[in-house]
C-alpha cells in the first residue's frame, strides 16, 4: 500500500505544530503515523514536545530541508517507509523553509516507489502575513505559491485581519482554499486538495497580481540567525518573563521566534514566543534547551543577558 505524505508548511511561530497534534488526535488516530521534523538550528524543540504522542519522529537539525541535506532527507523518508511501513508521514519543515524544496524532494524516485504526496498545507497567522511578505517574501511567498490549501492561524483573536490576509494570499495563490474559519470547526476534508477553483479575488475588487517577485535566491542561513542555549538551570515564570522583555527592549521585531523547555523549581516550562504573543506553560516533557531565531542578532550579547540576566 502507497503511504501518504502530508507536508504542513508555514513561517516561524504560525501554529504547524498545533495543527499536527490535531490531525494526530483525530484525523489520523486510527493510523500508523511518522513525523520527520525540521528545526532551525541545532535543536528540536517541536520534536520533543511531540513525544508524548507516541508516534515515530525524525529529527533533522542544522538548517533547512535544502540541496546541503537533501540526500539526507530522502534517506531519512525512504529509511521511515522501509522499517516502520507508516500509513501516512507528516513532514514539519523549519517555519524558514522552501516548501516548493520539500515537495521537489518528495518526488524523488526513492520516495515515489513507496509514498505520495497526498497535501501541501501552508499555515498563515494573519497578523503578520503583510509584514513577512514584505520583509522574507523569498521564503513567505514560496510557503504560499506552492500550497494546496492555505490555513489562517489567529483568526479569532484578529478577525480583522483576515481579509487583508486573505487577499494578500490570492495575489500569489489563486488555486489553493482559504480557511478562516475557527480551528475546530475545520473537517479534515476541508484542508485536502480540491480540482474546485475558489473565488476569485479579482471579482471581489481584488488584485491578483503579486507585486513581492525576489529574483535572488538565499539559503536560510544567510538571511536568518539562530541561537542555540542549553542549560541545567532551574527558572520560574518570572526570570523567563524578564529575559523575554530585556531581549525585546534590545532586539525588537528582529527577533522573530523563541522556543524552548526549560527546567523549573516545579517542573518543566514550554515557552513559545512571537512578537507581541508569549506563553510560558507547565509540560511534561523534560528539556534543557532554548532556541532563538531572528535577524541581526548578536549571539554573544543575547547569551550574556541570558547568564547574567536571570
Amino acid at each position: 500500500m502507497t503511504a501518504e505524505i502530508y507536508i504542513i508548511s508555514g513561517f516561524l511561530g504560525a501554529g504547524k505544530t498545533t495543527l499536527i497534534r490535531k490531525l494526530i488526535g483525530e484525523a489520523f488516530q486510527n493510523s500508523n503515523v511518522a513525523l520527520i521534523e525540521n528545526d532551525f538550528g541545532d535543536i528540536s524543540v517541536d520534536a520533543a514536545l511531540m513525544k508524548d504522542t507516541n508516534i515515530e519522529i525524525r529529527e533533522m537539525n542544522s538548517g533547512c530541508i535544502c540541496c546541503s541535506i537533501s540526500g539526507d532527507f530522502v534517506n531519512s523518508v525512504r529509511d521511515l517507509l522501509e522499517k516502520f511501513c507508516p500509513d501516512k508521514i507528516i513532514i514539519e519543515p523549519s517555519g524558514v523553509g522552501k516548501l516548493s524544496d520539500i515537495y521537489k524532494y518528495c518526488l524523488d524516485r526513492r520516495i515515489r516507489e513507496l509514498a505520495k504526496v497526498k497535501a501541501k498545507i501552508s499555515v498563515v497567522d494573519v497578523r503578520y502575513c503583510k509584514k513577512y511578505l514584505d520583509n522574507f517574501g523569498e521564503f513567505f511567498q514560496d510557503q504560499i505559491e506552492n500550497a494546496d490549501t492555505v490555513l489562517l492561524s489567529r483568526t479569532n483573536e484578529y478577525p480583522d485581519k483576515i481579509e487583508g490576509a486573505s487577499e494578500l494570499i490570492n495575489n500569489l495563490n489563486t488555486k489553493a482554499p482559504i480557511l478562516s474559519k475557527a480551528w475546530n470547526d475545520i473537517q479534515f476534508d476541508e484542508l485536502m486538495p480540491s480540482s474546485r477553483r475558489r473565488p476569485d479575488y479579482k471579482a471581489l475588487g481584488g488584485c491578483r497580481v503579486s507585486k513581492h517577485k525576489h529574483e535572488h535566491k538565499h539559503s536560510a542561513d544567510e538571511i536568518f540567525d539562530t541561537i542555540t542555549i542549553r542549560t541545567k538551570r532551574t527558572f520560574t515564570y518570572e526570570e523567563l518573563t524578564k529575559f523575554i522583555e530585556e531581549i525585546y527592549m534590545r532586539y525588537g521585531e528582529k527577533i522573530l521566534r523563541i522556543k524552548g523547555i526549560l527546567r523549573s523549581t516545579d517542573g518543566n516550562l514550554n515557552l513559545q514566543y512571537v512578537p507581541g504573543d508569549m506563553n510560558i506553560t507547565a509540560c511534561s516533557t523534560t528539556g534543557d534547551m532554548l532556541c532563538i531565531i531572528g535577524h541581526g542578532l548578536n549571539r554573544q550579547d543575547i547569551i550574556s543577558v541570558f547568564n547574567g540576566g536571570l
